[in-house]
């Protein structure tokens, strides 16, 4: 189990270097940064005094050594367009926003696709299977943006039920999150619903189920211990990168409803060349990716023991 945990760290780590090198260069390959606009009408000194300030006078190898010794010293550095604010203040700012939309979105859409899915499995070929499908194709067909606006019109320009913009913190401002917890949901709703469906009824057709039926087992222990473990695995598969995205999954509908969430930040450090906040905001997404990976696979072990995770050795 230990060689197992320290070959996974260590490769999770050799990872994210090898991505924050690569963006690293990347975004300088661009034409521009972000000082060429701020201090085109200033004095020649003063623009030389900026690029010392934040090192972009130096070659290139020099400022990736800097960058990187601070970063093994847990400082992330300061933003290039919003000088005096660092980035790992702005990122605490942002962060909790789109999390808090995105996880509520991220549950609402697994939970309500798993039970359409089961659902649809147990009456196949029937009314609910054929709602549940057509459900599950609009979720996939109609962009996020699209029900964004949508939703919008219904509830809040023509009935008038929600807010139409806006956040607010705390559960004061729950209110606000609804409308793009419902956008952001529905694509996933659509997804799960498919591929729980389809592996509930492989499930279903398998000799243990008709056993355990020939036994008497029939009601919750029946679809839980028998049904719905054995068809969460390929849930989980694609369960674990949705989740590294939380951050990401919403920048559109950020935009949409006048949210200030992470993802209208990074939009906008990429728009003005800010290359520390892009730096910063790419390590949090990639490593929240690795590991939801690394999670995914100690959650396989949970729900199939017969799934060897850790190997001895």
């Amino acid at each position: 189990m230990k060689r197992y945990l320290a070959n996974r760290i260590f490769s999770m780590v050799i990872t994210l270097l090898i991505v924050i090198t690569g963006v690293f260069f990347i975004v300088r390959l661009v034409p521009g940064d972000p000082l060429a606009s701020m201090a085109r009408n200033l004095p020649e000194q003063i623009k030389q005094n900026f690029y010392q300030k934040y090192g972009l006078d130096k070659p290139l190898l020099i400022q990736y050594f800097s960058y990187m010794k601070e970063l093994f010293h847990g400082n992330m550095g300061e933003s290039l367009v919003y000088s005096g604010r660092t980035v790992t203040g702005i990122i605490d700012k942002a962060a909790p926003v789109s999390a808090r939309i995105n996880l509520q979105a991220l549950v609402f859409g697994v939970g309500s696709g798993l039970i359409l899915g089961l659902i649809a499995a147990c009456k196949k070929g029937k009314w609910p299977d054929y709602v549940v499908m057509i459900i599950a194709v609009g979720g996939i067909s109609v962009p996020s943006f699209v029900m964004a606006t949508s939703l919008q019109y219904y509830l809040t320009v023509k009935f008038k039920l929600l807010p139409t913009i806006g956040y607010e913190a705390g559960l004061s401002g729950f209110k606000y999150t609804i409308l793009p917890t419902i956008a952001l949901s529905f694509s996933s709703i659509a997804v799960y619903a498919r591929y729980f469906r389809a592996s509930v009824l492989d499930v279903l057709s398998q000799d243990y189920i008709l056993t355990a039926r020939a036994k008497g087992i029939s009601g919750f222990r029946m679809a839980w211990h028998h049904i719905g473990k054995n068809a969460l695995l390929p849930v989980i598969t694609i369960l674990g990168p949705q989740i590294a995205g939380i951050f990401i999954g919403s920048f559109v509908i950020e935009s949409i409803f006048s949210i200030p969430g992470f993802g209208q930040i990074y939009v906008d450090a990429i728009n003005n060349r800010d290359f520390t906040m892009i730096l910063g905001q790419t390590i949090l997404l990639n490593g929240l990716y690795i590991l939801s990976l690394f999670v995914v696979d100690m959650v396989y072990g949970l729900v199939d023991p017969r799934i060897k995770v850790f190997k001895r050795g």
